[in-house]
């Protein structure tokens, strides 16, 4: 059975993260606030604790990552959340992004289509810290129409194209961000949705995803 800790250590070099993620320019306060409060080590083997606060991607089960820090930053950045917002996540993968949002007090909403994955987070440690986060397994294509409109959208896998469904599913003003292409490399998106249903895109720097895929895997 692992056992959990959060040394002195782990805090000091969460700190030094922190300064890595100011120097390349992430300024929002209460982002760079959230990855200094949360153990990411947990959400690793516990193999990769020495280097867990390297800005960098790390494999976990089902050939997914988790994302280097720097992504979360800037994605949770350009999506400007605010307390109590809806937030839908596609792709909750180690649900580190998931909880940094829950940190910053938003309502999360995210969806694993991996069965796997999904069930892991059942028992995972600092689940019953966030009431405020809600786990799905399904499609993230379909979003969760149930749970629509959403405040904000965030996409954590590359998607060939911008989902419609998704689109539909934000409040009038809501904000989604999206890396978006087809190969190793895609494009950040940050979309607006419009009074008349369209959404006006803003484009932002180059990343590279594992692929967002269709349906469910069990």
């Amino acid at each position: 059975m692992r056992t959990y800790e959060d040394s002195y250590r782990h805090k000091g070099l969460r700190m030094q993260l922190v300064k890595i993620l100011k120097d390349k320019g992430i300024t929002d306060e209460r982002v760079l606030s959230a990855i200094q409060h949360i153990p990411r080590h947990y959400f690793m083997d516990s193999a990769f604790d020495k280097i867990a606060y390297e800005d960098r991607a790390f494999p976990i089960a089902e050939g997914q990552t988790i994302s280097q820090p720097y992504t979360v930053a800037y994605q949770t950045q350009l999506l400007e959340v605010k307390p109590y917002e809806k937030v839908l996540e596609i792709g909750t993968g180690s649900g580190y992004q998931a909880i940094v949002l829950g940190e910053m007090q938003a309502q999360v909403y995210t969806i694993e289509r991996q069965k796997k994955l999904f069930d892991e987070h059942r028992k995972f440690v600092l689940r019953s810290k966030y009431p405020n986060i809600k786990y799905f397994y399904g499609d993230g294509f379909e979003g969760l129409p149930t749970f629509a409109p959403f405040d904000k959208v965030i996409v954590t896998a590359a998607a060939p194209y911008i989902p419609p469904k998704l689109v539909q599913q934000l409040k009038t003003g809501g904000k989604m961000v999206i890396p978006v292409g087809e190969g190793h490399v895609q494009r950040m998106l940050r979309l607006t949705k419009q009074a008349d249903g369209s959404a006006t895109q803003e484009i932002f720097e180059n990343f590279s995803f594992v692929p967002m895929l269709e349906g469910r895997n069990n």
